[in-house]
């Protein structure tokens, strides 16, 4: 797991070194066009409206705030999102609107949000089934409601429906909403002579103990925010516009550290305590896209622009790999734990040097470490974009953490990037013995959308 994880920001919308920024992200979208009139119900005020018994005690919306600042000409925070604050002074205001809650991703653009954006502090995994009778016209539909959904709550707006004011003090906060398909949903749907065959089930791996309940699903959805309520509210507006079109059939949480919490820029450590990212694809590299993304002519055409996402719930079995010293464990990763760096020596952007021996003839790096056995070029240049999520989800009966990591990785093509490396690691990873795989799944995520398009249009009216 240490080899190929999205750096971290630790600054509000400032992505780490070397992480991969999102196409079309607005720190501070001013100038936002107004909804057209009626678009919001009663049921649903914008997020920025202000009560007549707060405006009276003097509290404004972030909305309001902007506007009135915007008249001065000065370039400040995302519209959008609404904020009762209490009067202060300008200074105070104008760090308030620098804040990570400010932040915005678009949800427009040739590839859907959340896959090359900053890792987030808080992300809800949910995976959906439709329900018996629905077919493709449903899913059509439940599609262009949740991209309406989500293209408004990623701007800091109210959703359409009843919203249920739970962001309500809240801007846009880094917000992404990401959509999916799993292999079942095309059969449910009649699409089977769409089915990409990309889509094809992974194959069963050694090391899996999977739970069939906790796997796979028609569709999926990814969120993630720099703010757990604007998260959660993402999510019960997604599970509220499924209606009776599709059924939830799993759901997890998950969590990294927040923007701002170091004083640098870093990349992101797991649970385990290991710096967990270094050797992440980067967008500024020449064949990124190629390794990521459905290239334009790809087949099938649906999918231009889109990637394959595998899911993978993996728990860490934390009590025994506490027990180990730093040194077992730096032996296990082959990577220092305090900086991150190789065990041949260097930086944490070292090149692993794989050759390197001790004093007595040993390999500095052992021949079972993870970091040896995922490098690409250990794997004939099989790369994927790591994005996960930590998760903690209690403690069980006999006392043990359930927490790991919510994998989440994307690629052009799983056969050339998950399967081969997977494969790898199922053959002799030392990290093994400290881990579980306990669910999987495998999602077509097709590319972005144009305004007034919704996710998945090409598919489901082609």
């Amino acid at each position: 797991m240490a080899e190929q994880s999205t750096p971290e920001t630790s600054s509000p919308g400032a992505p780490a070194e070397g992480a991969p920024s999102e196409e079309g992200v607005s720190k501070k979208a001013a100038a936002r066009k107004s909804p057209p009139k009626g678009a919001i119900s009663e049921n649903a005020p914008p997020r920025g409206a202000v009560s007549q018994e707060a405006s009276s005690k003097g509290v404004i919306s972030r909305r309001r705030l902007l506007g009135t600042a915007g008249a001065t000409g000065l370039a400040l925070g995302a519209a959008g999102g609404a904020a009762g604050y209490a009067a202060a002074p300008s200074a105070d205001r104008t760090a308030l609107l620098s804040s990570l809650g400010a932040d915005e991703v678009m949800f427009h653009g040739k590839h859907q949000p959340g896959i090359t954006t900053a890792l987030q502090a808080r992300g809800h995994l949910v995976a959906f089934d439709l329900s018996a009778g629905a077919g493709r016209k449903e899913a059509a539909a439940l599609l262009r409601r949740w991209s309406t959904t989500a293209r408004r709550l990623m701007a800091g707006e109210a959703s359409a429906s009843a919203d249920t004011d739970v962001a309500r003090d809240s801007g846009p906060s880094s917000l992404t909403v990401t959509f999916g398909f799993g292999h079942s949903f095309f059969a449910r749907t009649g699409l089977e002579k769409q089915r990409p065959i990309a889509l094809d089930p992974l194959p069963d791996f050694s090391s899996d103990h999977l739970d069939k309940a906790r796997s796979n699903g028609d569709l999926w959805v990814q969120i993630g925010s720099n703010d757990a309520l604007v998260a959660f509210h993402a999510l019960r507006a997604i599970q509220q516009d499924a209606g009776q079109a599709a059924k939830v059939r799993w759901q997890m949480n998950g969590f990294n550290r927040s923007p701002g919490a170091t004083s640098q820029p870093m990349t992101a450590r797991n649970l385990m305590g290991q710096i967990d990212g270094t050797r992440n694809p980067k967008p500024s590299e020449s064949d990124f896209d190629r390794r990521i993304f459905v290239p334009d002519a790809g087949d099938p055409s649906w999918m231009a622009g889109g990637s394959y996402a595998v899911v993978r719930r993996i728990r860490m079995l934390l009590d025994d790999w506490e027990k180990l010293s730093v040194k077992a464990q730096e032996d296990v990763i082959g990577r220092r734990k305090d900086t991150g760096a190789p065990l041949s020596g260097g930086t944490e952007t070292t090149e692993m040097d794989l050759e390197k021996t001790d004093a007595d003839g040993g390999l500095v790096v052992p021949i079972n470490a993870h970091s040896r056995i995922t490098r690409p070029d250990e794997n004939g240049g099989a790369a994927m974009l790591r994005r996960p999520f930590s998760f903690h989800d209690g403690i069980d009966a006999d006392g043990v953490p359930d927490a790991g990591l919510l994998f989440v990785c994307w690629q052009a093509d799983p056969l050339r990037g998950f399967v081969p490396v997977q494969r790898k690691l199922d053959r002799g990873d030392a990290l093994s013995t400290y881990i579980r795989h306990e669910s999987s799944g495998l999602f077509a995520v097709p590319g972005g959308v144009a305004e007034g398009e919704y996710v998945g249009q090409k598919l489901l009216e082609g």
